[in-house]
């Protein structure tokens, strides 16, 4: 194994070697980091990797299931043109709140729409308002357990060579431990073994953060 395992001092250096972060970005992480759920929220180095790869992808329109606070939609939207779109699906309006103000401040509330409510209610809906193939990029970071059928329904929305990221893929390192087998662990590992078997994507699953799965949706 090649990996550098990750010390706190060897993060700090990374962080200090690499990280872009702007002010509003900076504050919005401080703020969340107050919150009693602030262990939901990603860390800068995988928000500031999610906006490389929109950039690389020349992504417009992206979708985002699980929003919590708004970091990764933040990071992303800073990186869409000035006119794209990032459809963001989350049920808490308290959290969402914090979000929005922050997007404001950013200037990019008009690229990010927030829609409330259960996010597969708000997928299905994307496909009937015509939406199949015409997203670029999208993002999962929501309840584990509905991860495949927010897959099904993004494959559907996203366009050839679109890309899909999966967040909490490795989940602490419980998905490699048999002794856990909590309804979420289950249904990571599941998801894990359906991407790795599926010939509709090319995969790769990184150890950044908490684990990305990232797929690349095939031309086929």
């Amino acid at each position: 194994m090649k990996s550098v395992q990750l010390t706190e001092t060897l993060y700090d250096y990374m962080l200090g070697a690499s990280l872009r972060e702007t002010d509003v970005q900076r504050r919005l992480r401080e703020t969340t980091a107050s919150l009693p759920g602030a262990i939901m929220q990603i860390p800068p180095e995988q928000g500031q990797f999610m906006a490389l790869l929109a950039e690389l992808t020349g992504a417009q329109r992206c979708i985002e299931v699980g929003v919590y606070t708004g970091y990764s939609a933040l990071s992303v939207a800073l990186a869409l043109p000035k006119n794209g779109k990032l459809i963001a699906c989350d049920i808490d309006p308290s959290n969402t709140e914090i979000a929005q103000h922050y997007w404001r401040e950013a200037g990019v509330e008009n690229i990010i729409e927030l829609r409330l409510g259960p996010a597969l209610g708000t997928l299905n809906h994307l496909i009937d308002e015509g939406g199949t193939g015409s997203y670029d990029m999208a993002f999962i970071d929501a309840d584990k357990t509905e991860y495949n059928h927010y897959y099904e329904a993004l494959m559907t929305l996203l366009r050839p060579r679109g890309l899909l990221i999966a967040d909490n893929v490795l989940w602490a390192g419980r998905v490699a431990d048999p002794s856990h087998k909590d309804p979420d662990t289950n249904a990571l590992r599941s998801f894990a073994r359906k991407l790795h078997g599926d010939k509709r994507v090319s995969t790769s699953l990184l150890p950044v953060a908490d684990g990305l799965l990232l797929a690349m949706k095939r031309e086929l």
